[in-house]
């Protein structure tokens, strides 16, 4: 009689704390969730850094190089009217994707990473190459120093450093709370750079179009919040290499800049599900 007792007590207390951790403990482990079969957009804003870089100008009369020039990017300061505007959205550093989830735990997407790159102006680089443009910067150089001032150079990708990609990440849910699911996403792309150079160089006409000029490959680390399994807010760390040999420069199509650099990003996305099945 005394080990039934015994035992019933324990299923009794075991019984018990299952559900006091249950009621008072709504945080647990992940539950299997069903994605496969869900299309998702999403949309935000980014910030982005960028390693020192060697830029290659060539033209008719000059080919040189600039060695270890700094560039940042260029946040538009906050304004509703500007980062909620559908007219006025494409102005900030933006970030926009669609992707399906083809099983539980993969998707793939495409998007857009609309970066802006700003040669920094007035800063001292090393100089090596030569310049016969009729300029009062001609002359042979050897690793001298110059300054980039509005009259030698501006430099800039800021409508923008346009990285339009394709991913495959990977999607993990890790907590749940209430409505509430915390996931981890990560994941790999590559894509082609499509940026609209502001360039002016050697007192030649302003240049400023879009054009084809390299690729780029990067990866991604992102804490993903889903809400009622709807709606989410998404914060990522992304970065990667980019590879342009074919910068537009002037009007003429014998100018030409090339340049690689590395870079990061830190984003904040806003976005949704849809279920296609």
């Amino acid at each position: 009689m005394e080990i039934k007792f015994l035992l019933l007590l324990s299923v009794c207390i075991n019984v018990g704390y299952a559900q006091t951790t249950t009621i008072d403990n709504p945080l647990s482990l992940p539950k299997n969730t069903v994605m496969k079969g869900k299309l998702y957009l999403y949309w935000g804003w980014n910030r982005g850094y960028y390693t020192n870089s060697d830029i290659q100008f060539k033209g008719e009369n000059y080919n040189f190089t600039l060695k270890n020039v700094v560039a940042e990017d260029r946040p538009t300061k906050f304004d509703p009217a500007i980062y909620f505007n559908p007219l006025e959205i494409t102005i900030p550093q933006f970030n926009f994707r669609i992707g399906y989830f083809f099983s539980n735990h993969w998707d793939i997407s495409i998007g857009a990473d609309h970066m802006k790159y700003v040669v920094r102006k007035g800063q001292s680089v090393k100089i090596s190459g030569k310049i016969m443009a009729n300029t009062r910067f001609d002359g042979n150089y050897n690793n001298n120093n110059i300054v980039l001032s509005d009259d030698f150079l501006l430099f800039e990708h800021t409508d923008g450093l346009n990285y339009v990609n394709s991913e495959i990440r990977r999607f993990d849910q890790i907590f749940v709370f209430g409505k509430m699911k915390i996931n981890l996403t990560e994941g790999l792309g590559l894509g082609f750079l499509y940026p609209k150079t502001n360039a002016t160089l050697l007192g030649k006409k302003r240049y400023d179009d879009f054009n084809f000029s390299g690729y780029g490959l990067s990866s991604t680390l992102g804490l993903n919040f889903l809400f009622f399994d709807r709606f989410f807010i998404q914060s990522e760390l992304k970065g990667g290499y980019i590879n342009m040999p074919n910068i537009r420069t002037t009007n003429s199509t014998k100018d030409r800049a090339s340049q690689d650099f590395f870079y990061g990003q830190f984003n904040i996305v806003f976005g949704g599900l849809i279920n296609l099945n």
